[in-house]
């Protein structure tokens, strides 16, 4: 009897088996060249495009393999949008706010200064309106784009010398990317758009004053804290920093189905580990950064308050002559704010709570 039920079992796992095989043999062999705007050495930025990789390559059997190339395997760190559009490669691990030079509507689908956190990005992407809005956006551009990580709030950046005043920030070099540039060069920063691999270099020869990048972990392995030890906080023009997975559209038409779900999920899961490991990780970071004589300093409230003005008047002018900015940021600017009067009574108040409580606490 124990025989005959161990051979049963063996031909049924013996035909799941070759089912599988056949299954896998019977699924169009497809291969992806992926282009990153991040350094390798990041192991959460970067790493996330490897990840979606990994799951595509075992739902698949390895019938759907993606390779991941670092900035200037194969483009720039700031070409890989003209790279997806122009069929260079298939898709590209990047951040929206690069390419607000092309149209400010893109810094919608990362951060906008003075914009949503990471939680409620996420909410108005995933059960808003904002997938469907940018959807049509990009529709123009030949993209489908996915949301593939999200860095959380990030820090202002590594000073030389710390920011005090309003008045200390006139005519500073400030490598600052995307759309938080434009809103400070109008309060008298003059920003700078510097690949992240190309940042220390900047810093250490004096070609910038300051840098801002991500948060802890992240500015740690790019060694900012060697030539710059103060550390100024929060990023306001960084409130959360969604990373998108662009796809061109043709590519993504030609897959079967079953790949496009496979892929899609691949990207939701890399979206939440993402921030799962910089919530995990910065804490640790910024200790050890704390401990090496980096200075931390929040920001001053005047430079707040005027870099707010200053972007309350820039959204209003781009929706004046921007139809494209004004129907998806409309949208954003609505959910924010009922997003945020939420957080009053909810997050925000219990994190309010806790940090003041909590200070009150001897470390153990």
């Amino acid at each position: 009897m124990k025989r005959r039920s161990f051979t049963a079992a063996g031909l049924a796992g013996t035909a799941a088996t070759l089912a599988g095989a056949a299954h896998a043999q019977a699924q169009p062999r497809i291969r992806w060249r992926l282009a990153s705007s991040w350094p390798k050495n990041l192991d959460t930025i970067y790493a996330a495009a490897e990840q979606v990789a990994k799951r595509v390559r075992e739902a698949t059997g390895g019938a759907f393999e993606i390779t991941v190339h670092a900035p200037g395997e194969l483009v720039p760190a700031f070409g890989v949008l003209d790279a997806v559009q122009n069929g260079t490669v298939e898709c590209a691990h990047t951040a929206s706010v690069f390419f607000f030079g092309k149209d400010p509507t893109f810094a919608l689908d990362g951060q906008i200064p003075f914009g949503m956190n990471s939680r409620q990005m996420t909410a108005w992407m995933k059960d808003g309106e904002g997938l469907p809005l940018l959807r049509e956006f990009y529709r123009d551009y030949g993209i489908v784009n996915f949301a593939c990580g999200n860095t959380g709030t990030q820090m202002g950046g590594f000073f030389r010398k710390e920011i005090k005043s309003l008045a200390d920030i006139k005519g500073l070099k400030f490598r600052i990317g995307g759309f938080g540039g434009v809103v400070l060069q109008r309060i008298g920063v003059i920003s700078q758009n510097i690949p992240g691999g190309e940042i220390y270099t900047a810093l250490e020869r004096g070609t910038i004053d300051a840098a801002e990048f991500i948060g802890p972990y992240d500015d740690e392995k790019l060694g900012l804290h060697k030539v710059a030890r103060f550390y100024h906080y929060p990023s306001y023009w960084d409130g959360c920093g969604q990373i998108t997975m662009y796809v061109g559209a043709k590519a993504w038409e030609a897959l079967p189905k079953e790949y496009q779900a496979i892929f899609e999920a691949a990207c939701a899961e890399a979206h939440v580990d993402m921030q799962a490991k910089y919530d995990a990780r910065n804490p640790a970071a910024l200790k050890r950064l704390v401990a090496g004589g980096v200075q931390l300093r929040p920001f001053p409230k005047a430079m707040a308050d005027t870099a707010f003005t200053a972007a309350e008047e820039l959204y209003a002018e781009l929706s004046e002559k921007n139809p494209r900015w004004r129907k998806i940021h409309g949208s954003y600017a609505r959910f924010c704010r009922d997003a945020i009067m939420w957080s009053r009574f909810s997050d925000g108040a219990f994190d309010s709570y806790m940090a003041t409580t909590l200070n009150r606490k001897p470390a153990t």
